[in-house]
């Protein structure tokens, strides 16, 4: 399928086809999603079926204004001080849905909690007033897989969506998650906005959805074991392989051998948006030459805790 320029006249054809049930790969902030209607059952499940995506796990909605996320979710007062904060912006919300909720049940994969997200990226807004519709945009990958943030990861790997070209992802990763359900919000999977700032709006530290949590677990996508994982092994946290590797490094003091280099100056925000395209050129490289990925130590604190995550589950061993 195609690439195509982000333009009036494409925007709109593709508001069109998604209206109509079809699926397509538009641009975010964060990554590239795979959109469908939200309120058309058979266009989520849709891209379910082009993700090989578990069915228990949900789907983030997104909506073109926060307005429009009020009608669908159940939104308490740390939601509503979120939202007014961050939106638009790379955070998600997971809320009970509203009593009448346009958005098909199948997205929130059985359990009576929304994900919403107001996107920051001129080209998704675009797309989401054109269709008057919230969308599903889970990212635009084979589940489990590297997330895309640029058109051509997505072309690569999904061959058959056309995808929408809204040039790199600014963040880079996938959004923070919060949950704001009875009891205190609770940060179910870090992302492009970092813990600190959602602290210092709630006045509040905020608490972590244990790993071992199981149901409570599945309102956050992203929170697969193994997940984010390129094709050739990759160890972090000073794992070695046994046979040859490939580095991935990071800051001015990397390693001469480092093929490349998540942020030479050490910035973390940097580092992030860079993340995946550097994973997908490595892992391109690494399956072509038998060889491994290792990943240099990369600091914890704001966008370093996302990267971190994204990293740890893409060691996994086990799938």
């Amino acid at each position: 399928m195609a690439v195509l320029a982000a333009t009036h006249a494409n925007i709109t054809r593709c508001a069109e086809r998604l209206r109509a049930g079809d699926v397509i790969a538009m641009p975010t902030e964060t990554v590239y999603g795979l959109a469908a209607d939200a309120t058309n059952a058979a266009a989520v499940a849709a891209v379910y079926a082009s993700k090989a995506r578990p069915k228990i796990n949900p789907l983030i909605c997104h909506v073109a204004a926060p307005e429009e996320a009020f009608k669908l979710g159940v939104f308490n007062a740390s939601a509503q001080a979120l939202a007014a904060r961050f939106w638009p912006g790379p955070l998600t919300l997971v809320v009970p849905r509203a009593a009448i909720c346009a958005v098909s049940e199948l997205a929130s994969a059985g359990l009576p909690t929304l994900a919403l997200r107001c996107p920051d990226h001129p080209v998704a807004r675009a797309l989401l007033g054109e269709t008057a519709r919230p969308l599903v945009a889970p990212s635009a990958n084979p589940s489990g897989q590297l997330s895309p943030s640029q058109a051509q990861h997505v072309s690569a790997h999904l061959p058959d969506i056309d995808v929408l070209d809204g040039g790199p992802c600014a963040v880079g990763v996938e959004s923070t998650i919060i949950g704001c359900l009875e009891t205190e919000p609770t940060l179910l999977r870090a992302g492009g906005l970092s813990r600190d700032v959602l602290e210092a709006c709630l006045d509040m530290a905020l608490p972590e959805l244990p790993e071992n949590a199981d149901r409570t677990a599945r309102l956050a996508p992203g929170r697969m074991l193994r997940h984010y994982a390129p094709r050739a092994p990759l160890c972090i946290n000073g794992a070695m392989p046994e046979g040859a590797y490939l580095l991935l490094g990071f800051g001015p003091n990397a390693p001469e051998d480092a093929v490349e280099n998540l942020s030479p100056s050490g910035n973390l925000n940097e580092a992030a948006a860079n993340l995946f395209d550097c994973l997908h050129r490595l892992d391109a490289r690494a399956v072509a030459e038998g060889k491994a990925i290792v990943v240099d130590p990369v600091p914890t604190g704001g966008l370093g805790d996302a990267i971190n995550d994204r990293l740890k589950r893409a060691a996994q061993n086990e799938p």
